[in-house]
């Protein structure tokens, strides 16, 4: 864009250019009235005529029925004519004595007439110089003359150009972008080129670190105790609290050899099976992991659990991250190409072993993982097929952009990107690399190492449950066919099933519930409905995943969201022909488009100059292609943004403080040159996520104190501890609360993964009614044994529609959208359930009957529970207010008398009636609380345990325990 200073060089360019001149002469060049001209159009039209279509056009103009004022901009002859007062907006040469000028000042007239549309000061100084220069309004031929030759320059002051596939329009494929936002985009540089010192990488780190705190003048905090670092890594890394013994034996290593004490640490809780579940946790966040599909109905997806055991065990397992990209996005495809590899190639046998399921443990593993592309929320009810199926493909372009390239890709479904160089055909050339990928819940055989132990007795309970819905609708069916045969008999007519008579005649049928009134009617409805869905869930003992295929289209029809299998076309389809979609509507097609990736990363899928980022068209091969663009080495988006959220989960905030955007609105990075040497070392050294973790961890940083050394000059110049002069301090996720107490108390038990448990929650939450479309949902039913319930929290049943009241409060993310970072934000009702729920009531019975068995006297049991619950023995000041408040506690609770605890077995339910609109009830069991193996209880207690639990509690409390230093 052409600035005055570069006007004022073409000047010195032309008087070079004829010789010698003197100043006076370029002076008075500089005021001819040809330059003055030239310098008034390109002014207009590259600063002036695009404020005034984005501020102004709008109202005075574009609208030709609509015109405010009757003040048309849309031409020099309009701002001359003036609105309705007669009086012209525009003096040429003269901007003071321009209205127009005044307007945008807000002296007198206020436009844009909102605060936030208002023009800046440079857009007010362009307006400001092209009315002095005579505003000239060149014509579109001399425009479009003045664009051509401003796009020759690659960068100028204004911005650089970025060449991507193309927008929609000349303007957005030609606008200029400031250079720092495009720091992710950029192509990734060698680890020589941004650090030249070959150094370890937890060395590099510090030096990135220390470089940055020098020049702020920032002193860093000294080193953490071990202790602290013992409790800080552990939480860091396993998501649960160390154990006394644990701390007492680092302590002791620590003393003899510090460095090999941490690494070794270090290495232990790599190598547990503890990490995956942690960090396991970490990504389905991202991706958004939930046991059911949301939205109106909320079907069970009865067999996801086998994605999540996938992600444990990858992270366990140490898989390459870029290994880990391709088998979620296109496993399926990986299976697909290895058994035409082994069966001699053909496409028929591929399609018979996609409907028999007859994998091997590899191929297993690979469609398993694409459980990814079926964590979205989805459901089809009451949505026309077509608008169902893009609602599934954006998800998945969204899902895609944001887990894996750290990109907002929403933005740009219904236009070019405002703020980012992501044309809107780069958003339809991805959806169209998914557009044959199709969902189905597909037969994929167990894997040994799948845990399968308690299937048995959960296949026990949903039978049960099916039975009484099948029985109970039973005997209303048979209530109603009975009526039915009463009134054929009546007719003379020969009985017809209920299935066989709904197309007769009114005159030829009975009523359509004959023989039941409305109480019996709706029951009948909530029963078929019961059945159904008990049904479904016996899908969870079946060797099934929910994964996806391809096809060029599917048969699937209905309410097909029920029940997804493999269905393909009799006769194959034509491939289909993507379009961008014009403002995101179905039925407003724009350009074709080809399946392909963002172009902006200059990274190209082919040698074809005129097709660079194209993938293939065929039916196949199109998400293998996409995922291995993605992961491609070269491909520094994604390099940065993994390094970006694991860097994030061990300092508190991420180097770029919003993963899940990179881009031009997301936050600059506090620290470029460490994050791009994070992303270029993490590529180089074959892509181990555990190496970067470790790394990390050893930094100097890492184990700095959470107390600055400097508090005052910290608040100062880095109120928000950016630059990591100390360790932030934390609050414990939702997970961590949960399966921290359990550890403490000695409940937690461990697992390996496999049908999701179900831990108690709030009884009146677990009980309350739950609409699904057309009939209330089963009610929660907790495991029925403590050794179930108490498992990690990472395996419990995650319903969308009803989120546990415990984990949810302390931030457990819901599962309808990706979370980039966990909230922590401190509310009172936080704190009222802290002291006062069954949860948490429970756990301290629980640790208070532990202390019990492991010391006798008040004193000892204290000690015991300080090390337990805070890692640290007691001061003799605490122990001696602790002592006094055990025995006060005890004397009020030998006065107190507790009631037990009692469970439902069954409960009744009020409903409408759809067709009548009359209340009728039924009655729903809880067989799961017949023989229920409760938690103790406070009235299953004595007084003394009761008053040991109370100190539990105030421990539970103690900010030493919710937060990590």
């Amino acid at each position: 864009m052409v600035s005055r200073n570069r006007l004022g060089l073409r000047i010195l360019a032309i008087a070079i250019a004829i010789g010698c001149q003197g100043l006076d002469d370029i002076a008075a060049r500089a005021e001819s009235p040809d330059l003055r001209r030239e310098e008034g159009e390109t002014l207009f039209t590259l600063r002036v005529l695009p404020v005034l279509q984005a501020k102004c056009f709008g109202c005075h103009g574009s609208d030709a029925d609509n015109v405010r004022g009757s003040y048309n901009l849309l031409t020099r002859e309009g701002m001359l004519a003036g609105g309705e007062s007669g009086e012209s907006s525009l003096s040429p040469g003269d901007p003071e004595g321009s209205s127009l000028l005044q307007a945008v000042l807000w002296n007198g007239y206020e436009m844009p007439p909102k605060e936030n549309d208002r023009l800046s000061a440079e857009q007010i100084q362009a307006l400001r110089r092209w009315i002095a220069l005579g505003a000239p309004w060149p014509s579109a031929e001399r425009q479009a003359k003045i664009r051509a030759a401003e796009w020759e320059n690659e960068a100028n002051e204004e911005g650089r150009l970025v060449k991507t596939s193309g927008g929609t329009s000349q303007e957005w494929t030609n606008r200029r972008y400031d250079p720092a936002d495009l720091w992710a985009f950029e192509r990734l540089r060698r680890k020589e080129e941004i650090l030249a010192d070959d150094l370890p990488l937890d060395k590099a780190i510090d030096h990135f670190l220390s470089a940055e705190l020098a020049t702020a003048k920032l002193p860093a905090a000294s080193p953490a105790s071990p202790r602290q670092l013992i409790i800080r890594a552990t939480w860091d890394l396993h998501g649960l609290p160390p154990q006394p013994e644990d701390i007492t034996a680092f302590e002791a290593a620590w003393n003899a050899n510090s460095d090999q004490a941490w690494r070794d640490l270090i290495d232990r809780l790599l190598e547990s099976p503890r990490y995956g579940e942690r960090w396991g946790r970490h990504w389905l966040d991202v991706t958004r992991y939930a046991d059911t599909g949301g939205m109106a109905n909320d079907y069970e997806r009865s067999n996801i659990w086998r994605y999540r055991d996938y992600v444990i065990r990858a992270f366990n397992d140490d898989k390459p991250y870029d290994q880990f990209i391709v088998e979620q996005l296109a496993g399926d495809e990986l299976a697909d190409q290895a058994v035409r590899d082994r069966l001699g190639g053909k496409g028929l046998d591929v399609y018979q072993i996609q409907q028999k399921g007859t994998y091997n443990e590899q191929e297993s593993e690979w469609i398993v993982a694409t459980g990814f592309l079926r964590m979205g929320p989805w459901d089809n009810a009451m949505i026309e097929p077509a608008e169902a199926r893009q609602i599934f493909l954006d998800d998945l372009v969204n899902i895609t952009g944001q887990t894996f390239l750290g990109q907002t890709m929403r933005c740009c479904k219904c236009h070019d990107h405002k703020f980012d160089p992501i044309p809107t055909r780069d958003y339809y050339a991805m959806f169209s690399a998914f557009a044959t990928t199709q969902m189905a819940e597909r037969k994929v055989p167990f894997l040994p190492q799948e845990n399968l132990e308690r299937f048995a007795q959960e296949k026990s309970h949903v039978q049960q449950m099916l039975k009484f819905a099948s029985d109970e609708k039973n005997r209303l069916v048979e209530k109603r066919e009975a009526a039915a045969k009463a009134w054929f008999a009546e007719h003379g007519l020969p009985y017809k099933k209920e299935e066989d008579r709904r197309n007769l005649p009114d005159e030829e049928k009975p009523p359509r519930h004959c023989g039941l009134d409305h109480v019996e009617q709706g029951q009948l409805k909530v029963r078929e409905q019961d059945e159904w869905i008990w049904t479904r869930r016996l899908e969870r003992f079946e060797p099934m995943v929910q994964s996806v295929y391809n096809a060029s289209s599917s048969e699937l029809k209905g309410t097909f969201a029920r029940q997804l299998r493999i269905k393909r076309a009799n006769k194959p389809g034509l491939q289909p022909v993507q379009h961008i979609l014009i403002g995101g509507a179905l039925a407003a097609l724009g350009d074709a488009v080809q399946p392909g990736v963002l172009s902006a990363v200059g990274l190209p899928t082919s040698d074809s100059p005129e097709l660079p980022f194209q993938l293939t068209s065929e039916t196949d091969g199109r998400r293998l292609e996409l995922a291995n663009w993605i992961a491609n080495s070269e491909n520094g988006l994604t390099s940065r943004t993994i390094v970006n959220r694991l860097w994030q989960s061990h300092f508190g905030q991420a180097i770029a403080a919003n993963p899940n955007n990179l881009g031009a609105k997301g936050s600059k990075p506090s620290h470029p040159d460490l994050l791009e040497y994070l992303a270029a070392d993490f590529v180089a050294n074959g892509w181990k996520i555990k190496r970067l973790h470790r790394a990390m961890l050893l930094t100097e940083a890492y184990r700095r104190s959470s107390i600055p050394s400097d508090p005052a000059l910290a608040q100062e110049i880095d109120p928000n501890n950016r630059l990591l002069s100390y360790f932030p301090r934390r609050r414990l996720s939702a997970e961590e609360v949960r399966d921290g107490l359990l550890a403490i108390t000695g409940e937690l038990v461990h697992c390996h993964g496999g049908l999701p448990i179900k831990p108690e929650m709030n009884m009146e939450v677990a009980l309350q009614p739950r609409m699904i479309q057309f009939s209330l949902a089963p009610a929660y039913q907790p495991s029925r044994s403590r050794g179930e319930r108490n498992r990690r929290t990472i395996y419990a049943y995650q319903v969308r529609g009803q989120a546990d009241p415990f984990t949810e409060l302390f931030n457990q993310p819901n599962p309808n959208d990706s979370c980039e970072s966990r909230e922590s934000a401190a509310v009172t009702p936080q704190a009222f359930t802290l002291l006062n729920s069954d949860a948490m009531v429970d756990r301290s019975i629980a640790m208070a009957l532990r202390l019990e068995t492991s010391a006798k006297t008040a004193p000892a049991q204290i000690e015991i529970a300080f090390q337990r619950t805070l890692g640290r023995s007691a001061t003799q000041e605490e122990a001696d207010r602790l002592v006094r408040y055990v025995e006060e506690m005890r004397k009020y609770h030998r006065g107190a008398a507790p009631q037990p605890t009692t469970y439902p077995t069954q409960i009744t339910r009020s409903l409408v009636e759809e067709l009548s609109g009359a209340v009728f009830e039924y009655v729903e069991v809880l067989p799961v609380f017949e023989n229920y193996e409760e938690d103790a209880k406070p009235a299953d207690v004595s007084p003394e345990t009761r008053a040991l639990a109370d100190l539990c509690l105030l421990l539970f409390n103690s900010n030493e325990f919710m937060y990590v230093d």
